[in-house]
């Protein structure tokens, strides 16, 4: 399948060059857009409240885009290794170079450290897919919920909440958790270490300086501070309104990552996989794609409409998942296994169905 797809060329890497764009654009419209809100508002005395909020809020949305574009769309593949064997590349375009030291600031500063969420999400992820050792596995994850005795609407609306800022309360402490007990076991500490949120622990503390800190201080503490010149007013809106943009950035990241292995259709394993054979098969019998079609879709879903494409190939650049979802469609179709594609709208209401306990996943002891 990679032979007839192609090397990796140059024109893969200016693909994501686009989409690096695109992202970037976005969020320069998305602060020029709070910028003339909050102008417009100081200068102009007759400027109504519901015009600011409006200008303010579409602000917001294109920041949280350009949010996502950072990690689905470039983090993402460049974390894997999709550009590492491109003629020339710079060095910031491989996983070796990307986000690392300073160039955090510049490739993606956010609430989760690159290398615990490589190694979570590239190793613990990709290769323990559907298992119990699998981080992200959602039901065994939320078996806590399903046995509260609680009516499910209240379950459902815990589900809800948590959306709304799981990037904070669980992506970055559960990557530090992963890649400190991979630590432990290369020096034979027998210790697991815990759920971490507090700063009152070792890894507690480091979650805040180099998980927490740098994110937050920079996004809610100095951009807002950069508007103190219109005043302590202007200060607050702002702060207001880049709270809203990380609100939908966690809610846009949940709807298009979270249901990729998440529904009553899809295959939960209780064993590891021991052939490559069956690794490919996994792959497929444990992900779900979303509508595809042109760079546009794909970008606002992060690429992670072509999860079953992703999951076979995980260090392909993007545009190779365009070219190679009707040859791995014509596998399936062969070989009569199932390829999901849904609506993204569609399989965040089994997913969630899924996390309340009202839904299973699929068990299989092998393949």
């Amino acid at each position: 399948m990679k032979k007839s797809i192609g090397a990796t060329t140059e024109d893969d890497f200016l693909h994501l060059l686009k989409m690096q764009r695109w992202g970037r654009f976005s969020t320069f419209l998305g602060f020029f857009t709070i910028i003339l809100a909050i102008y417009l508002d100081y200068a102009t005395t007759d400027f109504s409240p519901f015009a600011f909020w409006f200008i303010g809020i579409l602000g917001a949305i294109f920041i949280s885009t350009g949010n996502l574009a950072r990690w689905a769309n470039v983090t993402h593949p460049i974390l894997h290794g999709a550009y590492d064997k491109v003629p020339n590349v710079p060095k910031n375009y491989t996983k070796d170079g990307f986000a690392k030291g300073s160039r955090r600031w510049i490739d993606w500063l956010d609430w989760i450290k690159p290398d615990a969420w490589a190694f979570e999400h590239n190793i613990m992820h990709h290769y323990h897919l559907g298992e119990l050792d699998d981080p992200d596995n959602v039901e065994k994850n939320l078996e806590w919920l399903h046995k509260i005795n609680m009516p499910m609407f209240f379950k459902y609306a815990i589900v809800y909440t948590f959306a709304s800022f799981w990037k904070v309360a669980y992506y970055a402490p559960n990557t530090l958790r992963i890649l400190d007990n991979k630590e432990r076991k290369a020096v034979n500490d027998p210790r697991s270490q815990g759920y971490e949120l507090t700063p009152f622990t070792k890894n507690g503390r480091e979650l805040w300086r180099h998980y927490f800190l740098p994110y937050g201080v920079f996004q809610f503490i100095l951009l807002p501070a950069l508007f103190f010149p219109f005043g302590m007013g202007a200060v607050l809106n702002v702060l207001i309104l880049l709270l809203v943009a990380e609100l939908l950035a966690n809610l846009h990241s949940f709807l298009v990552i979270v249901p990729n292995h998440s529904a009553e259709d899809i295959y939960q394993f209780s064993t590891p996989h021991k052939t490559q054979g069956e690794y490919y098969l996994r792959q497929i019998m444990g992900s779900v794609n979303y509508n595809t079609g042109t760079d546009f879709i794909d970008f606002m879903h992060g690429f992670l409409n072509y999860q079953i494409e992703h999951h076979l190939f995980p260090n392909m650049p993007l545009s190779f998942y365009q070219k190679m979802q009707p040859m791995v469609k014509e596998i399936c179709k062969k070989h009569n296994l199932e390829y999901r594609q849904d609506s993204v709208f569609k399989r965040i209401l089994m997913t969630v169905d899924l996390m309340v306990g009202k839904t299973k996943l699929l068990r299989i002891d092998g393949v």
